[in-house]
């Protein structure tokens, strides 16, 4: 802890050094275990972020009709914005806001970081929130939980599981994007972070092929530690909150959880904690009754979530109109044209890629949910193939292309998917975990077995978790079109026709209009598909596949 804490402290004192020169990186060994701690200190930061606007911002869409007309499609388009275009924006604001400070780089390289992060975790919270089991919100009726207390008591437990699993893909998705945040160029702009992206990025321009195995060999190692020290514990202690609790059955453990337990350093540093804590449940309890009860006592909520819905409203119609006069100032009707059929190209690429990841990844998902044993050994290596960033395949990639002379707007394509499946497997393994144990029990007495099963028990049970994942699968290969369509190996560069090639030169050319334009373009795809496929497959299977 003393280290951790030194740490910090030595992070934060070169938060206010000069801003970081734009000179290369030296490719030394020696300092890859400094560079990925920074990486990772970056990437904490960014999932710490992405862990308070789930909590707020899916919770507001799942409570309130209003607002998720509003939240939901404004979602689509977040995840749709390429890396990029937030860098675009993010990078010039906050060196403006710290200049000549490294304060500013690295709030535009953790707020990179976090739009690669939140957007599942969102999805998969609000998802959850959705499928609350009936008996459960009965139980909550009858202990008369006001809805603080049934938010943290009912609400956050009954969603911890499956969101563990995805701040797992979370934080591995974060790695894809790791060389975009730290090794950020827009125009005339070159900041360069210290940190294992910028490493792979001064790699793949050397063509150093030594350079990208000693990365590939960090990024390891550092996902294992990780994985033990925080993400083991967390799935360990979400057990506890699993809806089907089963007899016999055994359960995640994890040697870090079982030594904070014993603690009493622990115990009594945490004890202030817990007692703030129940205090809030009682004074949310006594604001309660003051304000009354029925529809006296929502009056409040209402009146808030009406006026936060008409505040988004106002600022959204003011953002679209700026941003139409920014993407259509000096574009000629030929090259808007242009871009929507690059646009299509990309989007039949997503289809067609998620696709074949479905008709991989459900059945193996499904195969090691139901088995806790199996998928607690397949967590780690999912989440290592889930990091491994689509850059780092770039000699193969381009050398095989260049090599055999083959089509680059075939070939490049599955670098689109490469990081992006795992949200499919990750979501179909959290939903085939949570089939009940007597559902399973009365398939095995009946006899259901082969296609019977899968069509009775195993896909009504994981569609709603499936089209969570699919959604995000969907965004993420979006965006990471920027990266496949425009993959170098030094001087040698192969571009495939499409909508992230498009913006990807833009925002090397540094210009604003046509990024804006190539944004705007991709955001009407997503939000298009979403609202025609995603999202009314998904209210079907809300209503007729929920627990209870």
């Amino acid at each position: 802890m003393l280290g951790v804490l030194l740490l910090l402290v030595e992070f934060g004192r070169e938060l206010a050094e000069p801003a970081p020169a734009s000179t290369p990186l030296p490719l030394d060994p020696l300092l890859l275990p400094g560079l990925a701690l920074r990486t990772t200190l970056r990437m904490l930061a960014a999932m710490a972020l992405s862990l308070l606007f789930t909590l707020v911002y899916a919770t507001w869409a799942a409570k309130s009709r209003r607002a998720e007309r509003l939240l939901l499609p404004l979602l689509d388009i977040l995840q749709s914005v390429p890396i990029l275009g937030f860098l675009s924006v993010a990078t010039t604001a906050f060196l403006a806001l710290a200049p000549g400070r490294a304060l500013g780089a690295e709030l535009a390289a953790i707020l990179a970081i976090f739009t690669s992060q939140a957007w599942n975790m969102a999805f998969s919270f609000y998802q959850s929130l959705r499928t609350v089991p009936v008996e459960l919100e009965e139980v909550a009726r009858a202990f008369r939980m006001n809805g603080w207390m049934r938010f943290w008591r009912l609400e956050v437990p009954f969603a911890m599981p499956a969101l563990v699993w995805n701040m797992m893909m979370s934080m591995s998705g974060g790695w894809f994007f790791v060389v975009a945040a730290e090794a950020i160029s827009v125009g005339e702009t070159t900041v360069v972070l210290p940190g294992i992206g910028a490493w792979i990025a001064r790699a793949i321009e050397e063509r150093d092929a030594a350079g990208v195995a000693w990365a590939l060999a960090t990024m390891g190692i550092v996902i294992l530690l990780y994985d033990r020290l925080l993400f083991r514990p967390l799935t360990a202690w979400a057990e506890r909150f699993r809806f089907e609790q089963e007899g016999g059955t055994k359960h995640e453990r994890s040697l870090v959880l079982e030594i904070l337990r014993r603690s009493r350093l622990v115990a009594i540093a945490t004890a202030p904690l817990g007692r703030a804590w129940r205090a809030g449940y009682r004074v949310s309890a006594r604001l309660a009754r003051l304000a009354g009860a029925g529809e006296d006592r929502a009056r409040p909520l209402v009146w808030l979530d009406r006026a936060g819905v008409l505040v988004l409203l106002l600022l959204g119609a003011l953002a679209a109109r700026a941003a139409l006069e920014v993407a259509l100032a000096g574009i000629d009707p030929g090259e808007l044209v242009r871009v929507v059929a690059a646009g299509a190209l990309t989007l039949a690429r997503v289809l067609l890629l998620l696709l074949l990841a479905s008709l991989l990844w459900v059945p193996i998902g499904v195969w090691l949910g139901v088995r806790p044993e199996l998928a607690r050994i397949a967590q780690p290596i999912a989440q290592m193939l889930a990091a491994f960033p689509a850059n780092l395949l770039f000699p193969i990639v381009v050398s095989a292309i260049v090599a055999w002379r083959l089509d680059p707007d075939v070939w490049l394509s599955p670098l689109m998917i490469l990081g992006t499946q795992w949200y499919i497997l990750f979501n179909v393994i959290a939903g085939a975990a949570a089939i009940p144990r007597e559902l399973r029990d009365v398939a095995t007495n009946l006899r259901v077995r082969g296609w019977l099963w899968w069509r009775k028990v195993a896909l009504p049970a994981i569609v709603p978790y499936y089209l969570t994942g699919a959604i995000t699968a969907s965004g993420g290969a979006w965006n990471a079109s920027i990266v496949a369509e425009l993959a170098s190996w030094g001087e040698v560069r192969l571009e495939a026709h499409g909508l992230g090639a498009y913006i990807a030169l833009a925002t090397e050319a540094g210009d604003f209009h046509r990024v804006v334009l190539g944004i705007a373009v991709m955001s009407a795809f997503v939000v298009g598909l979403n609202r025609l496929l995603w999202r009314p497959l998904y209210y079907r299977a809300e209503r007729a596949f929920r627990l209870g």
